[in-house]
């Protein structure tokens, strides 16, 4: 037998090298205060020598904490640098509500020290205390922030059936909440405010959206939403090819099927930047957004009224976040952030428009252009002579009265050239 083991195994079975002790340790604390905190977590903050955190956190501490206490300002990321800056060399520990890494402080002190410059010591976030005191699955829960972020964001979120928790920005998001759903045809859905969940002052209002009136409450809650759709109201699925009528348009509409088509093609994935040139209604960049909350979008439209159009039907849609840009292209794509996707809807026939949106794709990135035109089809063909991708028309009739019968009337056929940049690595 061999004694001496091969150096893989070798180096799985060796003790590993102690990590530098971190610059800054992050506290998780709840409305529980001091009483709720591990040892660890207690001895970290009375061995600090600055104390940072909001000042409702900061009043939780007893006096055996000497360290010297800085509340956050406001704003809140700008000033992270320059707190860290300021008390460089100095024993930090810093105060965050619940999980410091779920929607909290931790991720803007990783994104300034790195993993390795942090020492986080969690406490139960407000989602796992709502979600024990409902009876709801964590993993079942959708959980959309509102805290600094507009309330319009909970629209793509709302779905017959499914639990929604909302971190509120206030004691005012609870009547923002249950006005919004009454807004989309969610009257009837259960709404439930937990407030100070861990602390002696819990408290739960229960009510429905439809004839909510609760007064403001304590401004620590988080609203939970049962989701009820009212009869007759519009259902909106969570898939590209959302209803013509769910958006508002003077006939500048990527039209539904040919949309649901388009947005196959343009193929989203989380995280990802799409370019809609040429933007219209903007309903091709707000279903790319719908279809997963990381998704963005920048939308490009010349025309003034049709490009504030496109910011209500965003509003509207449940993804308030959309960029849009006023202006022509390729003269309105400068600086614009890189896109993993670019659709034309719209100025194929303009100058260096396709060779600008072409050149900003990196490896792996889509193109998709539609056009009606004769001219715009031209320019698609002897793209795809040149280049290869796909090529397609899209043709949709719709059933219609004929008299005593019915007939087939067919929309404008769609030409739709599809290609993918070479040179992808993943």
């Amino acid at each position: 037998m061999n004694a001496n083991p091969p150096p893989a195994a070798s180096a799985r079975r060796s003790p590993p090298s102690a990590a530098a002790p971190a610059a800054v340790t992050v506290v998780g604390i709840g409305a529980d205060g001091w009483g709720g905190l591990s040892l660890a977590a207690r001895d970290a903050l009375r061995g600090a020598a600055v104390l940072l955190g909001g000042a409702r956190q900061l009043a939780l501490l007893p006096a055996e904490c000497t360290g010297e206490r800085v509340a956050w300002p406001s704003p809140l990321r700008p000033a992270v640098p320059r707190l860290l800056a300021e008390h460089a060399g100095r024993r930090i520990a810093v105060l965050a509500s619940g999980d410091p890494m779920f929607h909290g402080i931790g991720r803007a002190l990783t994104e300034e020290l790195g993993p390795g410059g942090l020492h986080v010591l969690p406490h139960p976030s407000s989602v796992s205390y709502a979600c024990a005191r409902l009876g709801w699955a964590v993993e079942d829960t959708e959980v959309v922030t509102l805290v600094g972020r507009p309330a319009a964001r909970l629209a793509a979120a709302l779905h017959d059936g499914r639990r929604v928790l909302v971190l509120s920005a206030g004691s005012s998001t609870p009547a923002e909440v249950a006005a919004l759903l009454r807004e989309h045809g969610f009257g009837p859905s259960r709404l439930r405010v937990l407030e100070q969940l861990g602390g002696t002052a819990e408290r739960i209002t229960d009510g429905r959206a439809a004839t909510w009136s609760a007064p403001p409450g304590d401004p620590l809650n988080i609203v939970a939403v049962d989701c009820r759709r009212a009869p007759g109201s519009p259902r909106l699925a969570a898939v590209p090819g959302l209803p013509d009528d769910a958006y508002e348009h003077d006939g500048q509409l990527t039209k539904r099927h040919v949309r649901a088509a388009t947005l196959a093609a343009l193929a989203p994935a989380p995280g990802e930047l799409l370019w809609d040139v040429g933007g219209g209604s903007g309903s091709v960049s707000v279903e790319w957004m719908r279809s997963h909350p990381s998704c963005r979008a920048v939308a490009v439209e010349r025309d003034p009224a049709r490009a504030a159009r496109i910011a209500r039907n965003s509003e509207a849609l449940g993804v308030p976040g959309l960029r849009v840009v006023t202006g022509a292209a390729p003269e309105a794509l400068g600086g614009l952030p890189r896109p993993d996707a670019v659709f034309i809807g719209g100025g194929l026939t303009a100058p260096g428009l396709l060779d600008a949106c072409w050149d900003a794709l990196p490896p792996g990135g889509r193109l998709v252009a539609n056009t009606v035109t004769l001219e715009s089809e031209a320019v698609l063909a002897a793209r795809h002579r040149a280049h290869g991708g796909e090529l397609v028309r899209l043709a949709v009739s719709h059933a219609v009265p004929v008299g005593g019968f019915t007939g087939w009337r067919q929309a404008m056929p769609v030409t739709q050239w599809s290609h993918t940049k070479s040179g992808e690595t993943s």
